[in-house]
């Protein structure tokens, strides 16, 4: 049914929250503050490294150093595939999705970051290097759609022929935003259930990354 699928990266394809959280903890515990639960730091995920800095250290009430988004991604970098997985049947479901559709990513995660844990984990055979977005190259963060609508015009995909695979409120204002269908992760760590109960007949929640195979 869709000629392009583009998949956000953390909470969809891969479980990196541990890692994620365990680098925001070390900075924080740097600076004197106490470490933050990795559930409530996964919930900040999404808007990119700079946001997720950002809201730590004011959910920590600690000052946040004028380097602190140097070294957390220096410490992050340093430990992007210590417990980073991808999510269960994630390479099977992508080999064959793959046989019948252009796959993209777009993330608002740095891109070398992005391609470090493709490559880590396997997954980059799925997608052609140009096909992966990342929140610093030339188009503007999501949820601003620029990301999303150059994949589409790279493979000639029209908005009804993409899917929007993600698993938080930031994936669902980019899908709406290029009017395109949206598949959101009930299992993403950035899943808001409240939002959930807002979707419109294009968007649907899915419990497993299974369930993309009906697409």
């Amino acid at each position: 049914m869709f000629q392009l699928i583009v998949f956000d990266l953390d909470g969809t394809l891969v479980d990196s929250k541990r890692d994620l959280a365990n680098a925001t903890n070390t900075l924080l515990v740097e600076c004197g503050a106490a470490p933050l639960a990795e559930d409530r730091i996964g919930r900040m995920v999404g808007d990119g490294a700079a946001t997720l800095v950002a809201r730590a250290f004011e959910a920590s009430a600690v000052a946040r150093p004028p380097d602190a988004l140097d070294r957390f991604l220096a410490i992050y970098a340093a430990h992007l595939l210590d417990h980073t997985r991808p999510y269960q049947d994630v390479p099977e479901v992508l080999a064959a999705l793959a046989d019948r559709a252009h796959l993209g990513v777009l993330t608002n995660k740095p891109l070398e970051s992005t391609r470090r844990i493709l490559d880590g984990l396997s997954l980059s055979r799925y997608f052609a290097p140009d096909a992966v977005v990342g929140g610093d190259g030339p188009f503007p963060r999501k949820p601003d759609p620029s990301g999303l609508r150059h994949l589409m015009a790279r493979t000639g995909a029209a908005a009804r022929e993409t899917a929007m695979v993600g698993d938080s409120p930031i994936d669902l204002r980019t899908a709406r935003a290029a009017a395109t269908p949206l598949y959101l992760a009930r299992y993403g760590f950035g899943f808001d259930a409240q939002r959930s109960g807002e979707l419109r007949p294009n968007e649907r929640v899915i419990d497993n990354f299974r369930e993309l195979l009906a697409l």
